[in-house]
Protein backbone atom coordinates (compact mmCIF):
# COMPACT_ATOMS: atom_id res chain seq x y z
CA UNK A 1 0.00 0.00 0.00
CA UNK A 2 1.15 3.65 -0.65
CA UNK A 3 -0.81 5.91 1.69
CA UNK A 4 1.16 8.21 2.17
CA UNK A 5 1.28 8.95 -1.66
CA UNK A 6 -1.29 11.88 -2.70
CA UNK A 7 -3.27 12.56 -6.29
CA UNK A 8 -5.67 15.36 -7.50
CA UNK A 9 -8.05 14.31 -10.05
CA UNK A 10 -10.22 16.92 -11.49
CA UNK A 11 -13.56 16.51 -12.98
CA UNK A 12 -13.75 13.60 -10.37
CA UNK A 13 -17.62 14.54 -9.65
CA UNK A 14 -18.65 11.65 -12.38
CA UNK A 15 -17.75 9.58 -15.92
CA UNK A 16 -13.84 8.76 -15.73
CA UNK A 17 -12.57 11.12 -13.26
CA UNK A 18 -14.40 9.33 -10.64
CA UNK A 19 -13.00 5.64 -11.93
CA UNK A 20 -9.78 6.92 -11.75
CA UNK A 21 -10.48 8.60 -8.08
CA UNK A 22 -11.71 5.37 -7.01
CA UNK A 23 -9.06 3.15 -8.69
CA UNK A 24 -6.44 5.07 -7.32
CA UNK A 25 -7.74 4.88 -3.34
CA UNK A 26 -7.79 1.49 -3.98
CA UNK A 27 -3.91 1.12 -4.70
CA UNK A 28 -3.56 3.18 -1.47
CA UNK A 29 -3.60 6.53 -2.55
CA UNK A 30 -5.34 9.83 -0.82
CA UNK A 31 -7.24 11.61 -3.37
CA UNK A 32 -8.14 14.80 -4.02
CA UNK A 33 -11.56 14.78 -5.85
CA UNK A 34 -12.22 18.49 -7.26
CA UNK A 35 -15.85 19.69 -9.33
CA UNK A 36 -17.30 22.86 -11.15
CA UNK A 37 -19.91 23.03 -8.77
CA UNK A 38 -21.48 19.28 -8.12
CA UNK A 39 -20.87 18.99 -4.73
CA UNK A 40 -23.40 16.06 -5.08
CA UNK A 41 -21.65 14.15 -7.52
CA UNK A 42 -18.33 14.82 -5.56
CA UNK A 43 -19.87 13.81 -2.27
CA UNK A 44 -20.88 10.60 -4.22
CA UNK A 45 -17.33 10.23 -5.14
CA UNK A 46 -16.06 10.46 -1.82
CA UNK A 47 -18.40 7.90 -0.45
CA UNK A 48 -17.31 5.81 -3.03
CA UNK A 49 -13.29 6.29 -1.90
CA UNK A 50 -14.04 5.55 1.36
CA UNK A 51 -16.25 2.25 0.22
CA UNK A 52 -12.73 1.24 -1.51
CA UNK A 53 -11.12 1.57 1.77
CA UNK A 54 -9.66 5.25 0.49
CA UNK A 55 -9.48 8.80 2.31
CA UNK A 56 -10.63 11.70 0.19
CA UNK A 57 -11.15 15.26 0.30
CA UNK A 58 -13.28 17.78 -2.31
CA UNK A 59 -12.09 20.89 -3.59
CA UNK A 60 -14.33 23.29 -5.89
CA UNK A 61 -12.14 23.90 -9.33
CA UNK A 62 -13.17 25.69 -12.66
CA UNK A 63 -10.96 25.04 -14.89
CA UNK A 64 -11.95 27.22 -17.45
CA UNK A 65 -11.35 30.34 -14.85
CA UNK A 66 -7.51 30.19 -14.93
CA UNK A 67 -7.60 33.72 -12.83
CA UNK A 68 -9.12 31.63 -9.77
CA UNK A 69 -6.05 29.47 -9.78
CA UNK A 70 -4.02 31.24 -7.21
CA UNK A 71 -6.84 30.82 -4.52
CA UNK A 72 -7.32 27.30 -5.45
CA UNK A 73 -3.92 26.54 -5.45
CA UNK A 74 -3.87 28.25 -1.69
CA UNK A 75 -6.63 25.72 -0.72
CA UNK A 76 -5.06 22.78 -1.97
CA UNK A 77 -2.11 24.01 -0.14
CA UNK A 78 -4.28 24.34 3.11
CA UNK A 79 -5.57 20.84 2.72
CA UNK A 80 -2.37 18.83 2.07
CA UNK A 81 -1.24 20.67 5.61
CA UNK A 82 -4.19 19.11 7.42
CA UNK A 83 -2.92 15.60 6.01
CA UNK A 84 0.27 16.19 7.46
CA UNK A 85 1.71 17.34 3.54
CA UNK A 86 3.19 19.65 1.39
CA UNK A 87 3.80 17.36 -2.04
CA UNK A 88 1.39 16.18 -4.46
CA UNK A 89 2.59 12.56 -5.93
CA UNK A 90 -0.13 12.47 -8.55
CA UNK A 91 -2.24 15.08 -11.21
CA UNK A 92 -4.21 13.56 -12.90
CA UNK A 93 -5.91 16.03 -15.69
CA UNK A 94 -9.36 14.84 -16.56
CA UNK A 95 -11.77 18.06 -16.36
CA UNK A 96 -12.78 18.91 -19.24
CA UNK A 97 -15.38 19.95 -21.92
CA UNK A 98 -17.17 18.43 -25.59
CA UNK A 99 -18.76 20.63 -27.71
CA UNK A 100 -19.54 18.84 -31.38
CA UNK A 101 -21.70 20.12 -34.12
CA UNK A 102 -19.95 19.73 -38.13
CA UNK A 103 -17.73 22.75 -39.68
CA UNK A 104 -20.69 25.23 -40.26
CA UNK A 105 -22.41 25.29 -36.46
CA UNK A 106 -19.16 25.51 -34.46
CA UNK A 107 -19.29 29.32 -33.00
CA UNK A 108 -16.13 31.22 -31.72
CA UNK A 109 -18.08 30.55 -28.34
CA UNK A 110 -18.31 27.13 -28.74
CA UNK A 111 -14.35 27.26 -30.15
CA UNK A 112 -12.97 28.88 -27.09
CA UNK A 113 -14.87 27.29 -24.83
CA UNK A 114 -13.11 23.99 -25.67
CA UNK A 115 -9.93 25.26 -26.44
CA UNK A 116 -10.10 27.19 -22.87
CA UNK A 117 -11.17 24.27 -20.65
CA UNK A 118 -9.30 21.84 -22.24
CA UNK A 119 -6.11 22.84 -22.97
CA UNK A 120 -5.45 26.76 -21.94
CA UNK A 121 -7.06 25.12 -18.53
CA UNK A 122 -4.77 22.37 -18.59
CA UNK A 123 -1.58 24.00 -19.48
CA UNK A 124 -2.02 26.61 -16.65
CA UNK A 125 -3.11 24.68 -14.46
CA UNK A 126 0.17 22.16 -14.52
CA UNK A 127 2.18 25.45 -14.55
CA UNK A 128 0.16 26.71 -11.03
CA UNK A 129 0.86 22.96 -9.45
CA UNK A 130 4.14 22.23 -10.44
CA UNK A 131 5.46 23.97 -7.68
CA UNK A 132 3.56 21.16 -5.44
CA UNK A 133 4.70 18.09 -7.17
CA UNK A 134 6.89 16.06 -5.22
CA UNK A 135 10.47 14.96 -7.16
CA UNK A 136 9.12 11.68 -9.34
CA UNK A 137 5.54 13.27 -9.24
CA UNK A 138 3.65 12.36 -12.46
CA UNK A 139 1.05 14.50 -14.42
CA UNK A 140 -1.22 12.43 -16.41
CA UNK A 141 -3.33 14.16 -18.86
CA UNK A 142 -6.68 12.34 -20.25
CA UNK A 143 -6.87 12.77 -24.05
CA UNK A 144 -8.96 10.67 -26.42
CA UNK A 145 -8.39 7.93 -29.33
CA UNK A 146 -10.23 10.63 -31.45
CA UNK A 147 -6.55 12.39 -32.45
CA UNK A 148 -5.49 8.73 -33.62
CA UNK A 149 -9.00 8.19 -35.55
CA UNK A 150 -11.84 10.27 -36.84
CA UNK A 151 -15.60 10.56 -36.06
CA UNK A 152 -18.14 13.15 -37.53
CA UNK A 153 -18.42 16.44 -36.08
CA UNK A 154 -15.87 16.09 -33.47
CA UNK A 155 -13.28 18.60 -34.88
CA UNK A 156 -12.80 21.58 -32.50
CA UNK A 157 -12.59 18.64 -29.29
CA UNK A 158 -10.17 16.40 -31.01
CA UNK A 159 -7.80 19.10 -32.01
CA UNK A 160 -7.50 20.29 -28.16
CA UNK A 161 -6.91 16.82 -27.18
CA UNK A 162 -4.13 16.57 -29.69
CA UNK A 163 -2.70 19.77 -28.19
CA UNK A 164 -2.88 18.17 -24.66
CA UNK A 165 -0.88 15.88 -26.16
CA UNK A 166 1.54 17.58 -27.35
CA UNK A 167 2.04 19.54 -24.26
CA UNK A 168 2.84 16.75 -22.43
CA UNK A 169 5.35 15.38 -24.59
CA UNK A 170 6.83 19.21 -24.31
CA UNK A 171 6.57 19.34 -20.68
CA UNK A 172 8.23 15.70 -20.55
CA UNK A 173 10.96 17.11 -21.57
CA UNK A 174 10.79 20.46 -19.44
CA UNK A 175 9.90 18.62 -16.05
CA UNK A 176 12.11 15.70 -16.55
CA UNK A 177 15.15 16.99 -15.24
CA UNK A 178 13.16 18.25 -12.04
CA UNK A 179 11.74 14.17 -11.90
CA UNK A 180 8.38 14.93 -12.96
CA UNK A 181 6.68 12.45 -15.27
CA UNK A 182 3.95 13.79 -17.82
CA UNK A 183 2.02 11.53 -19.88
CA UNK A 184 -1.21 11.50 -21.26
CA UNK A 185 -3.98 8.38 -21.38
CA UNK A 186 -6.44 8.25 -24.32
CA UNK A 187 -9.72 6.85 -23.63
CA UNK A 188 -11.52 5.00 -26.30
CA UNK A 189 -15.27 4.66 -26.27
CA UNK A 190 -16.31 4.43 -23.15
CA UNK A 191 -20.03 4.17 -21.06
CA UNK A 192 -19.73 7.29 -19.32
CA UNK A 193 -21.98 10.49 -19.17
CA UNK A 194 -19.85 12.32 -21.29
CA UNK A 195 -21.85 13.74 -24.52
CA UNK A 196 -25.22 13.29 -22.89
CA UNK A 197 -24.57 9.90 -21.73
CA UNK A 198 -24.80 8.28 -25.49
CA UNK A 199 -22.05 5.61 -25.87
CA UNK A 200 -23.35 4.31 -22.22
CA UNK A 201 -27.62 4.72 -23.25
CA UNK A 202 -27.57 4.67 -27.04
CA UNK A 203 -27.74 0.47 -27.82
CA UNK A 204 -27.06 1.55 -31.67
CA UNK A 205 -24.53 3.16 -31.31
CA UNK A 206 -22.60 1.01 -28.68
CA UNK A 207 -23.60 -1.74 -31.13
CA UNK A 208 -21.94 -0.26 -33.99
CA UNK A 209 -19.09 1.12 -31.93
CA UNK A 210 -18.12 -2.36 -30.36
CA UNK A 211 -18.20 -3.73 -34.24
CA UNK A 212 -15.14 -1.62 -34.66
CA UNK A 213 -13.13 -2.35 -31.70
CA UNK A 214 -10.92 -5.35 -31.60
CA UNK A 215 -12.27 -6.27 -28.51
CA UNK A 216 -15.92 -6.12 -29.43
CA UNK A 217 -17.27 -3.67 -27.58
CA UNK A 218 -17.21 -0.62 -25.97
CA UNK A 219 -14.99 0.15 -22.55
CA UNK A 220 -16.51 1.07 -19.23
CA UNK A 221 -15.17 3.50 -16.83
CA UNK A 222 -13.53 1.08 -14.44
CA UNK A 223 -11.58 0.30 -16.86
CA UNK A 224 -10.09 3.69 -17.70
CA UNK A 225 -10.00 4.26 -14.23
CA UNK A 226 -7.88 1.06 -13.71
CA UNK A 227 -5.38 2.51 -16.58
CA UNK A 228 -4.99 5.56 -15.02
CA UNK A 229 -4.16 4.44 -11.52
CA UNK A 230 -1.44 1.30 -13.61
CA UNK A 231 0.13 4.36 -15.30
CA UNK A 232 0.50 6.06 -11.77
CA UNK A 233 2.36 3.57 -9.93
CA UNK A 234 5.80 2.93 -9.24
CA UNK A 235 5.82 0.43 -11.31
CA UNK A 236 5.56 2.57 -14.24
CA UNK A 237 8.11 5.31 -13.05
CA UNK A 238 10.26 4.58 -16.34
CA UNK A 239 7.31 5.71 -18.43
CA UNK A 240 7.24 9.42 -19.57
CA UNK A 241 6.40 11.79 -22.55
CA UNK A 242 4.18 8.38 -24.04
CA UNK A 243 0.46 8.46 -25.26
CA UNK A 244 -1.13 5.28 -23.72
CA UNK A 245 -4.29 4.39 -25.60
CA UNK A 246 -6.95 2.55 -23.60
CA UNK A 247 -9.28 1.59 -26.17
CA UNK A 248 -9.83 -2.13 -27.18
CA UNK A 249 -8.51 -2.03 -30.45
CA UNK A 250 -11.15 1.08 -31.42
CA UNK A 251 -11.12 1.65 -35.26
CA UNK A 252 -7.82 -0.24 -36.00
Amino acid sequence: MTTDRIALVTGANRGLGRSAAVALAARGMRVLVTHRGDTAGAGKTVEQVRAAGGTAAVLRLDLSDVSSFPAFTSALRERLERWGASRLDVLVNNAGVGIFGPLEDVTTEDFDTVMGTNVRGTFFLVQALVPLLAQGGHVINVSTSLTRHTSPATSVYSASKAAVEALSRTLAAELGPHGIRVNSLAPGPTATDFNGGAMRDDAGMRRALAGQTALGRVGEPEEIGDAIATLASEGLRWVTAQRIEVSGGALL
